[in-house]
């Protein structure tokens, strides 16, 4: 099948700033599909750091944008649809509400090909956004269910939500995450880490991920661990300094900005356990991975957070403080309890959400489609 994939900023994800979720999506489902021998396309940001037209067998097709926090990425997804309008291909692939908005467009002038849409979260709940931008994501999650031939939900929570609000079929297909084996422990040293004596966090440091909720919460831990906290904060200043004022009345909290490959892997590997105090999610990449690697996740009790754990972690009321602080001790506590709900973590994460079981079912979805 010739497949062109439209709505992440780059592949490989660390080759641009404020990668996230959706970007190590479309990277592993693409290599993949690339590996059984389909000829996939993806559309990727001009400013992107790696400059090769490949990448694992994946064409890399390089498309401008006007790059500020509202327009970045519908400038871009508007001229990859218009670009790929002259291309010949059999599936066109957007991710997230935002981009699905441009889906009509093929719909209309490129009849013969198949739009799928993939809902990854909902987004407009980010206080990040300007009125209008989120007035536009709003309407984004309309567009996801009635422009394409097919929608993909990525948690069972959206895929009822969509039925409820809008009495439309979707395919559940949710996120992945490899599950490594020993990674090692040399790039801990620059941080001053020692392996699990330390507690970690992964994700954009922006409001709606909440770690300032995590930080105030650490402030009432009786523990030398340190909090470590990965991210950047683009386009959200105000939220990253935030954040720094936080961070100066404790030391043991370290914020360590954006980390990937072999660093990341190592710091998921050797943690004690795993934090994710999101107020809104899809289905979270950075909680499977920590569950992939054998850790127990204290995290937030948002329906999409509560769906991945399956008894594997521990839930505090989202936004509360108080109760944070308190499932960080219980933890911190009983190393015995930890060892066993991080086994039973992994074990989750190799029967339900492994890529290649993921890979499969899109592969399955698209070859349904074109049938």
């Amino acid at each position: 099948m010739r497949i062109h994939i439209i709505g992440a900023k780059a592949i490989p994800s660390d080759s641009v700033p404020g990668a996230g979720g959706v970007e190590r999506h479309v990277e592993q489902i693409a290599t993949r599909l690339a590996d059984h021998g389909h000829r996939v396309s993806v559309y990727v940001r001009s400013y992107a750091d790696y400059h090769k037209h490949t990448w694992n067998g994946v064409r890399l097709i390089r498309i401008p944008s006007i790059r500020s926090k509202n327009l970045d990425t519908i400038t871009h997804v508007f001229l990859s649809t218009l670009h790929v309008l002259f291309q010949e291909t059999d599936i066109i692939h957007y991710h997230g509400v935002g981009p699905s908005t441009m889906a009509w467009i093929p719909r209309v002038f490129k009849p013969g090909t198949k739009v799928v849409c993939t809902f990854h979260s909902r987004d407009w709940f980010d206080s990040k956004w300007s009125w209008f931008a989120r007035s536009y994501l709003k309407f984004g999650e309309w567009a996801t269910v009635h422009f394409p031939h097919r929608t993909i939900v990525i948690s069972h929570t959206l895929q009822v939500w969509c039925r409820n609000k809008w009495k439309r079929h979707t395919d559940y297909i949710p996120n992945g995450a490899e599950l490594l084996g020993p990674q090692g422990m040399s790039e801990l040293a620059p941080f001053g880490l020692q392996p699990n004596k330390y507690l970690l966090g992964v994700g954009r440091l922006v409001p709606n991920k909440a770690y300032d909720v995590a930080i105030e919460a650490y402030h009432h831990v009786k523990t030398d661990y340190p909090l470590v906290i990965v991210g950047e904060a683009f386009y959200s200043t105000e939220y990253d300094h935030k954040l720094r004022a936080l961070v100066e009345r404790d030391p043991r909290v370290r914020l360590v900005g954006y980390q990937s490959g072999v660093t990341l892997r190592q710091l998921f590997a050797n943690c004690y356990a795993f934090v994710h105090p999101s107020r809104a999610e899809g289905l979270s990449v950075t909680i499977i991975e920590a569950m992939a690697a054998g850790k127990v996740v204290v995290m937030s009790d948002i329906a999409e957070n509560l769906e991945l754990i399956d008894h594997s972690g521990i839930a505090f009321k989202t936004d509360d403080r108080e109760d944070l602080a308190k499932a960080i001790d219980f933890v911190l506590a009983d190393e015995a309890m930890v060892e066993e709900r991080g086994k039973r973590a992994r074990e989750m994460v190799k029967k339900e959400y492994s890529w290649a079981r993921v890979v499969d079912k899109t592969e399955k979805l698209y070859k349904d489609l074109l049938a």
